[in-house]
């Protein structure tokens, strides 16, 4: 009895005075397989490769990259669109099998491409359809192993009427000829610029503008631009501030004769020199917007106004851009919480006859989750709100024949009115029975409407008269 109270004891002090963590590692940026020292796969950009068929196309209109042709969601098509679903439900052309994630369509003059992971291939691969068909047409990409998180595929390849541009989960871009998938070249933006890859991956759209691709980096460089055709480095944006790559993607904003490309990047945002003997170069920026998880891209407005919104509590901020001596300076106007004012956790808002509407997030308070539209002087100001009765989730929304196109989570298409003054509600439709997570960018040329769920994409044909 007396060596059992003994054992005990001793089991007892030594449990007391032992540090049972002393043999853990604190977990610190860099040390999940992606900092220094970690090994970069090398991926054989474009080595995957099918054809399935060659088809003509006589349609002309576009939506060419994320936001349309002018990145403002607006689809400025003469073609008239329905206002309210047949009985039967809306006129599906076709639909086809996705890999799981949130990746959407670009359209361009008849065909669509949209950059897919395949399950079985193990491989991103950029797949091109015919619009009024839904005919495969070919497939280029390249093998890597992603495991699942929310989903793989996130971007919207960016298309000129040479070229297709597209980013990867794992940030490889690869450009190809737009009409038969030729491989032109590739960038593992990870391995080259040493940069991190954004939690759940990357959700950064690449932007054509002129001869180029522009692409958010991060690592030792913030920004590059490389040229289509080549492949080649034109330039690239230091990155003295040591800025991470975030799901925003980079905007084009004419200010007082100034091209630039605004980024809103995981540590603050910027104005990059879009042209001139300044290309390249940082014409301002400021860190009083620093947030980790930032999705959607800022609104430049043409008064200089830029709002700039992001989810997780982060809520908004607005800056003024002045044009100051030879440069330019920023000051914040207004920053506030989720339930002060209009915020968007992952959609990037649209700007109607200068009032901008959006989906508040969840942490909005009472007006969560609605449609609503804020004053052009002072986004805390709400004109109207889609109503307790009728919230949406994370799905995208866009303007076309002057009719508002909503996406809820279920994949329920909502057709609206986009007033200034009240929001009149035209119909809706649950397009996919089984839909869920109906997250990817709404596309719209010709009179088709091209949206998706998680695993399924449709094109429906939205036009009044065919």
């Amino acid at each position: 009895m007396g060596l059992l109270v003994l054992t005990g004891v001793v089991s007892l002090g030594w449990w007391m005075v032992r540090d049972p963590v002393s043999e853990f590692v604190t977990s610190e940026p860099g040390m999940d397989n992606r900092g220094a020292g970690a090994v970069i796969a090398d991926i054989d950009i474009g080595a995957y490769f099918e054809s399935m068929k060659v088809v003509e196309s006589s349609l002309q209109e576009s939506w060419p990259r994320f936001r349309g042709a002018s990145y403002d969601n607006i689809c400025r098509s003469p073609i008239p669109l329905i206002e309210s679903f047949p009985k039967e439900g809306p006129r599906i052309k076709w639909k086809v099998e996705m890999g799981e994630g949130y990746a959407a369509a670009a359209i361009y003059k008849g065909f669509v491409y949209v950059l897919d992971y395949d399950e079985t291939e193990r491989a991103d691969v950029l797949r091109c359809f015919s619009l009024e068909e839904g005919t495969e047409l070919w497939r280029r990409g390249y093998y890597i192993n992603l495991k699942r998180n929310h989903g793989m595929s996130r971007t919207i390849p960016a298309v000129s009427d040479d070229y297709v541009v597209t980013i990867g989960p794992r940030n490889h871009v690869m450009c190809v000829r737009r009409q038969d998938g030729a491989f032109v070249w590739g960038l593992n933006v990870e391995k080259e610029f040493k940069s991190e890859i954004p939690q759940w991956y990357s959700g950064q759209c690449p932007l054509i503008d002129r001869n180029r691709a522009i692409i958010a980096t991060g690592g030792s460089a913030l920004v590059v631009a490389v040229d289509l055709a080549s492949g080649d480095i034109l330039w690239e944006t230091p990155n003295e501030q040591q800025w991470l790559v975030s799901h925003s993607s980079i905007m084009p904003f004419e200010f007082q004769g100034t091209n630039m490309y605004v980024y809103s990047a995981s540590g603050g945002v910027c104005g990059i020199a879009a042209d001139g003997p300044e290309e390249g170069t940082i014409l301002w920026e400021t860190r009083a917007w620093n947030h980790l998880v930032v999705a959607p891209s800022p609104v430049c407005l043409p008064d200089g106004k830029i709002f700039l919104t992001a989810g997780y509590g982060a809520g908004s901020m607005v800056l003024q851009l002045s044009k100051s001596g030879s440069g330019f300076s920023v000051d914040v106007l207004q920053e506030y919480a989720p339930r002060e004012g209009l915020a968007c956790e992952q959609q990037t808002p649209v700007v109607f006859e200068g009032h901008l509407l959006g989906i508040l997030p969840k942490d909005a308070g009472p007006l969560r989750n609605q449609l609503v539209c804020v004053h052009p002087d002072d986004f805390t100001k709400v004109i109207w709100s889609s109503g307790s009765d009728k919230r949406f989730g994370l799905g995208p929304y866009m303007i076309a024949d002057n009719k508002l196109f909503i996406v809820n989570d279920d994949a329920t298409l909502t057709i609206a009115r986009p007033g200034t003054s009240k929001y009149i509600e035209l119909d809706s439709y649950r397009v996919l029975e089984d839909g869920r997570d109906a997250w990817g960018p709404i596309a719209v040329a010709d009179g088709y409407l091209i949206m998706r769920d998680a695993t399924t994409m449709v094109c429906l044909d939205m036009a009044r008269e065919r």
